[in-house]
């Protein structure tokens, strides 16, 4: 959990971690309960970086809806006519 004494690691640290994580399950030469708990380790990062990546498409919509607010979506360029 976020805290001030203990913020959550940032994006590109999570990301680095996962990378070490999928190394070292790809070298399988730890002992299974070890390799279990990385990948539990694996699986929590991977969401905390969906949800992320989520929240900053969100943002960039707010964003680009308050800069262009009354642009529409582009449309279908590959309908025909």
């Amino acid at each position: 959990m976020e805290t001030p004494e203990n913020p959550s690691p940032s994006f590109e640290a999570q990301l680095a971690r996962l990378e070490e994580i999928v190394a070292l399950l790809d070298r399988a030469t730890l002992p299974i309960e070890q390799l279990l708990e990385l990948y539990e380790e694996a699986m929590r990062l991977i969401q905390s970086c969906r949800t992320y990546l989520a929240q900053a498409e969100l943002r960039i919509v707010q964003i680009r809806s308050s800069v262009f607010p009354t642009e529409e979506e582009p449309a279908d360029s590959g309908a025909e006519l």
